[in-house]
């Protein structure tokens, strides 16, 4: 029999998947501690002790963070005297409601908000001179930092935004009345009709994002803040005013 491959349960456990199990296994051991009349300050200990435990869950480390210190942290504030001693104990899910919310379950395997500082992009017309007219889409533009950025680096171009969670569509809609916000999957947006496709991804995704950038038309910009896509040779290379590296590709 093969065993389990640790890579194979990384990508089982999408995150912030490891998280939510450990913040729930975690507060269940709790309360069964509590129900079958342990001290509840051994549960206290052994559940702490085990969010901790299954920080290894996570892939760097303000992942394990998470996990280790939701439990506590969670705790903590159920049983502040600032919300009062009658606060039930399921009132911790609320913060994994609003999570669910912004960050739907089917973009796990996606970055997070990782806002596009306001003057990232400035320098990017220096690299990647656009048509008046064009046609940019910034890939998964959550709030609309990116739609934002991309407005002042090029004012004439057409920007659309694409997003899949419904209440950063909405945002981003009220945000950016003058791009076109599309709330749908990134993954299946039609990247051939653009001119330029912006995004700020994690490393995990860069590899989806060049199998989805071979779909791009001829002459196209791929433009990806920070992360590189390993294995193509950059057309050009920038750099943001926080530092981050700039990472733009032809087609």
């Amino acid at each position: 029999m093969n065993s389990i491959q640790p890579k194979a349960i990384h990508r089982a456990l999408r995150w912030p998947l490891p998280a939510l199990v450990a913040w729930v296994i975690s507060w269940s051991l709790l309360l069964g501690m509590s129900r079958y009349g342990f001290s509840m300050g051994w549960g206290v200990v052994l559940a702490s002790a085990l969010g901790i435990g299954m920080s290894v869950m996570g892939q760097s480390w303000w992942r394990k963070l998470v996990i280790a210190a939701g439990f506590p942290v969670s705790l903590a504030l159920t049983v502040s005297s600032v919300l009062g001693p009658q606060v039930p104990t399921w009132i911790w899910l609320l913060p994994l409601a609003l999570l669910l919310l912004v960050y739907p379950i089917n973009t796990w395997s996606d970055a997070p908000l990782f806002p596009t500082p306001r003057n990232a992009l400035l320098d990017l017309p220096i690299a990647a001179q656009l048509q008046p007219g064009a046609r940019i889409l910034d890939a998964g533009c959550g709030l609309g930092h990116g739609l934002q950025a991309l407005r002042l680096a090029y004012p004439q171009a057409h920007t659309t935004g694409v997003e899949w969670s419904t209440a950063l569509y909405g945002l981003c809609t009220l945000r950016c009345p003058w791009a076109t916000v599309v709330r749908g999957d990134m993954w299946a947006q039609d990247w051939s009709v653009f001119d330029m496709v912006y995004l700020f991804q994690r490393p995990e995704s860069m590899p989806k994002v060049m199998a989805k950038a071979a779909t791009m038309k001829s002459g196209a910009w791929l433009v990806s803040l920070e992360f590189e896509a390993v294995g193509w040779e950059p057309s050009a290379q920038l750099r943001a005013p926080n530092g981050k590296p700039i990472w733009l590709y032809r087609r």
